[in-house]
């Protein structure tokens, strides 16, 4: 068994991420937290932000946080009725000024892919007006960001002309899996699932292909751009290589696919029977202290080498969720030892208070803020804190259902 001391520390951080979560609310929506847990309002209000803060506190109200029941709803307000939704183009945008006002930018499918997580996962806490949001997000979804011969999602569309941008990504495709996972769960409607598994199965032959290493950027015809970037290997969105945390974060989505579809018969890619372990254990060999210090290296090339050596807490929160499904679906309880060596690290160099997780150290360990600054939100660490106490589901929210676990 994963040690008590790990199991004490997961539950109280799930509380305390939400108290400091709870610290984000705007007018228009949730805004970005900065190193003190200040609203930072230059970073305005942001889509994916307001999308990720609405799923979590749907999954406080779940666990019977009444904060968390007020929060949800105003996610969803803001998401159906606020100045992120835009009425010309019938989608939202992907940032405003705290004041409202909107930002210039192109309309993006990763955003979106959180407005729709955000709906599934309140129509499953029964927030009101969630099923109306969820509606217009697939609506949306459908009509701008699907791409049903690929399979995938398009990555992003210029504001004004809705012209598609001829780069194809595959962390707007993750993220849309996860969103799709939580529809199918608050529906039961299989479409979902059939396009989450699609999306896992292509995903799935682009790592076998790649020896393991997830190639991120993609032209308009899904061959892999494996040089893209080369030359900014720290861009925040689009850096160079491979990410390791998404190898993780994958390995994760794909039992779930796998998982659901066995359940109801549905077809899947048989490489989701047997990637998983092996894309975790790629993580650990080629991410975890690659460079001599511990922790996961951010980024590495196409031959495994480390390109970008800052720790990000999203990756370590991935590795912990992949380890606590993987010890899951496999038996292994070899992961409850890597799941330890995560948790003490986290504690030694990530929680800097309850509930405030330093968002990015360099490759000693030092906290920087170069590609992230501040505590954006809780979105990662939640869910790594949660996801051990639960059965494996295709959302978070229909596990807390399912077994009403709630942390002591």
């Amino acid at each position: 068994m994963t040690t008590l001391m790990t199991r004490q520390l997961f539950d109280a951080q799930t509380w305390s991420l939400l108290a400091f979560g709870k610290r984000s609310r705007t007018e228009h929506g949730f805004g970005w937290l900065d190193d003190v847990g200040s609203i930072a309002a230059e970073r305005g209000v942001q889509l994916w932000i307001t999308g990720r803060m609405t799923h979590c506190f749907a999954l406080g109200h779940l666990m019977g946080d009444p904060d968390c029941t007020v929060l949800s709803a105003h996610g969803v307000a803001c998401l159906l009725d606020g100045p992120l939704r835009d009425d010309d183009t019938a989608a939202w945008l992907c940032t405003v000024n705290l004041d409202g006002t909107p930002q210039p930018g192109p309309l993006r499918a990763y955003d979106h892919s959180f407005v729709i997580l955000a709906a599934a996962s309140a129509r499953m806490a029964e927030v009101p007006r969630a099923q109306e949001l969820l509606d217009a997000a697939l609506l949306t979804f459908d009509r701008l960001w699907w791409d049903e011969a690929a399979g995938m999602v398009v990555d992003s569309r210029d504001r004004e002309t809705l012209a598609v941008d001829d780069y194809r990504g595959a962390n707007a495709n993750m993220h849309t899996v996860e969103a799709l996972l939580a529809v199918y769960s608050a529906t039961h409607d299989p479409l979902h699932l059939r396009r989450a598994a699609r999306i896992t199965g292509r995903i799935a032959h682009e790592v076998v292909t790649h020896a393991f290493r997830l190639p991120e950027h993609f032209d308009d015809s899904w061959n892999a751009v494996l040089d893209y970037n080369r030359d900014r290997p720290t861009d925040a969105v689009r850096p160079y290589g491979s990410k390791v945390g998404h190898w993780l974060e994958w390995a994760r989505l794909m039992v779930q696919v796998r998982v659901a579809c066995t359940a109801v018969g549905i077809g899947y890619d048989p490489l989701l029977d047997s990637l998983p372990t092996g894309m975790y254990r790629k993580a650990l060999q080629e991410g975890w202290g690659a460079d001599g210090e511990q922790g996961f290296v951010y980024t590495v090339d196409f031959d495994g080498y480390p390109v970008v050596r800052e720790r990000m807490s999203w990756v370590l929160c991935e590795g912990i969720s992949a380890a606590e499904t993987l010890r899951q679906i496999t038996g292994d309880n070899s992961y409850e030892h890597d799941i330890d060596t995560y948790a003490a690290w986290a504690r030694e160099h990530l929680i800097e208070d309850p509930g405030q997780w330093r968002g990015e150290l360099d490759s000693q360990d030092r906290p920087i803020s170069a590609a992230w600054s501040g505590k954006p939100d809780i979105y990662h660490a939640l869910q790594a804190m949660l996801i051990g106490r639960l059965p494996i589901t295709p959302a978070l929210a229909e596990g807390l259902l399912r077994t009403g676990a709630s942390p002591a």
